[in-house]
């Protein structure tokens, strides 16, 4: 019998996640210098992941 989809882990599932959590979206706007320190951490813009 085989397995069901979503009970397979996590590192066989490396599909690129279209949402970053708000630190991974402030390191990039960092990179972007699209942010800077002091700068509110609520009511960021919005960001597409790094290709």
């Amino acid at each position: 019998m085989s397995q069901h989809r979503s009970l397979k882990s996590a590192s066989t599932l490396g599909a690129k996640r279209n949402v970053l959590k708000r630190f991974e979206r402030v390191e990039l706007l960092k990179k972007r210098d699209q942010w800077k320190e002091g700068d509110r951490v609520t009511g960021l813009r919005k960001t597409k992941p790094e290709a």
